[in-house]
């Protein structure tokens, strides 16, 4: 095996709530309020759509806010990697990665580790250039029991919650994360930051017409049924561990440039970054001018 070379689930798709489009010259992340499948093909127009994408939204009769999955493995952080991440916007490749303790760092001499003080506390982040980065790997339908659609996020509100219903569902089930029929949903919510406006981040959950006790009950059958096929979901977590560790980074040099053109746009120079595409919950900050215009705007209705 070839070491410093991650070796990650095979990903088939991609599912985002949000897209890239060209604005005065520049692509810059677009919000949404729905999921959108994608594969991992690109045209001048943006993504290409997976055929699951308009096979579910048929289902539906608004727009697709849940998404029936399964989940790869029985650890929960091996289906959900977050992780502190500073991408260079110059090569779109990670300068720094880290877990609030250590990070690794790429400087003239190679990768070194480093304490991780965090973003608020991160000199070399410096303001916004640091932020949290989950990857969350799942299986939607039944066409490829081992090719997963990746989910990819910065928000704050996606990763917490993911990871806590991972963690809560693993214990509940007695470690059969791997056999829990689950759903993907989009959740709403109000902030002081977002001004009232609704923002949106992803949570996990029972499927739609079944309850906690029906679930915990399909994952034993099938937990047995895999069993006695011969299927070892311990051999398979510990492969999907071992080729996580072998990289330092887990982004590919050519992903990464996807990925900080989606998460990482460059400041325009006029008024707050976009949010992230693959999530809308992140809302902008109120800059300078904003922050002025809204106070004239409030004097200006006082006085009249």
């Amino acid at each position: 095996m070839i070491k410093g070379f991650a070796i990650t689930p095979p990903v088939i798709g991609r599912i985002s709530i949000g897209r890239v489009v060209e604005k005065n010259g520049k692509r810059l992340p677009e919000k949404d309020d729905q999921f959108t499948l994608t594969t991992q093909v690109q045209s001048r127009d943006g993504w290409m759509l997976h055929p699951l994408n308009e096979s579910l939204r048929k289902a539906t009769s608004g727009k697709l806010r849940t998404i029936p999955i399964r989940l790869l493995f029985n650890d929960p952080n091996l289906n959900l990697r977050a992780e502190y991440c500073l991408f260079d916007r110059e090569t779109g490749r990670p300068a720094c990665v880290g877990n609030g303790e250590q990070c690794r760092r790429i400087e003239r001499d190679g990768i070194v580790r480093l304490p991780c003080p965090s973003p608020d506390g991160c000199q070399f982040g410096g303001h916004g250039g640091c932020k949290p980065y989950g990857r969350l790997n799942v299986i939607i339908g039944d066409e490829d029991e081992m090719g997963s659609f990746l989910f990819r996020t910065t928000s704050y509100n996606s990763i917490r919650t993911l990871a806590a219903r991972l963690h809560y569902f693993s214990a509940v089930s007695g470690n059969l994360l791997a056999c829990l029929p689950l759903e993907l949903k989009l959740r709403g919510k109000s902030t002081t930051q977002s001004y009232r406006s609704a923002i949106y981040y992803v949570d996990l959950g029972v499927r739609s017409g079944s309850t906690l006790e029906e679930m915990l009950t399909q994952a034993r059958e099938l937990s047995t049924r895999r069993k006695a096929a011969g299927f070892d979901q311990a051999a398979l977590d510990t492969a999907a561990r071992l080729g996580f560790a072998n990289g330092a980074f887990e982004d590919s040099p050519e992903e990464a440039t996807a990925v900080a053109e989606e998460f990482y746009p460059e400041p325009s120079g006029h008024g707050p970054e976009p949010a992230d595409a693959g999530q809308a919950d992140a809302a902008d900050p109120p800059t300078l001018r904003d922050k002025l215009e809204r106070k004239a705007a409030l004097l200006g209705g006082a006085a009249a």
